[in-house]
């Protein structure tokens, strides 16, 4: 698929699911600027050469964000934004105040927020435009322990089926991406939690991870990347509202 001449957005785009998305489309000819907290992570892609260019910033502060999307396109006005900036904690319902489900939201669906609210204007404008949230299974199932990352993902998944909705007949099209457990160092933090907390080994935590996926494994960045490009490209013009599930099978 060629995309030659399309500028990205890629929030978190420094590791994990959103590295693996910023290197697949500029594999494809994406010019790709990639936004997170941690500088030298988002240097070091750069220098890797899986992006164009990264600018720090919190997705959480909808100034800043506002602020730093609209310096970087200065140069190039954004074609496709990734929204895939997100976080989670994990406890019981009765462990979790309000202020771990405010935690969840900021990141999860406010940061979504931000991020579509700085490009959409233009997009209209030019009548082009994909933007992409990169959910989760959670968003369409509950999972004990994790009920404020769950709640945040539905509404990341609302959005999406909303705003699809108020952009139908611009030329933008709005989908969320929703993954299974993925080979990330956010999914190995988990292991290491529950290792610490019980007596399983590495290989048994992981096997309670992957346990409701059919195919019983990790998801790779990569299948998550696949994905973006296929909503990226010029046969999903009519694929919006969606949230694309991709999780071995699991229901």
């Amino acid at each position: 698929m060629d995309l030659a001449g399309r500028h990205a957005l890629v929030t978190g785009g420094g590791r994990g699911i959103g590295r693996a998305i910023a290197a697949t489309l500029k594999a494809h000819g994406v010019r790709v600027a990639i936004l997170g907290r941690d500088t030298a992570v988002l240097q070091e892609a750069v220098v890797a050469g899986d992006a164009d260019i990264f600018a720090a910033c919190d997705i959480r502060d909808e100034a800043a964000t506002l602020s730093v999307v609209a310096e970087l396109a200065k140069a190039q006005p954004f074609d496709i934004v990734v929204a895939n900036a997100g976080a989670v904690e994990t406890g019981s319902f009765q462990r979790s105040p309000a202020e771990r489900f405010r935690r969840m939201s900021e990141i999860n669906l406010i940061g979504t927020v931000n991020a579509f609210h700085a490009v959409l204007a233009e997009m209209v404008e030019r009548r082009h435009g994909r933007l992409i949230a990169i959910a989760s299974t959670a968003g369409h199932r509950g999972y004990a322990h994790v009920s404020a990352y769950a709640a945040a993902k539905h509404a990341v998944i609302g959005l999406v089926r909303s705003l699809a909705l108020e952009t139908a007949r611009t030329g933008v099209t709005v989908n969320a991406i929703c993954p299974g457990y993925t080979d990330t160092d956010m999914v190995a933090g988990g292991i290491d939690a529950i290792t610490a907390k019980t007596s399983l080994s590495r290989d048994e935590a992981l096997a309670q991870l992957v346990k409701d996926n059919p195919q019983g494994r990790l998801i790779t960045p990569q299948e998550v990347a696949q994905a973006v490009l296929y909503l990226c490209g010029p046969g999903s013009a009519s694929v919006t509202g969606q949230s694309l599930l991709i999780n071995g099978g699991e229901f």
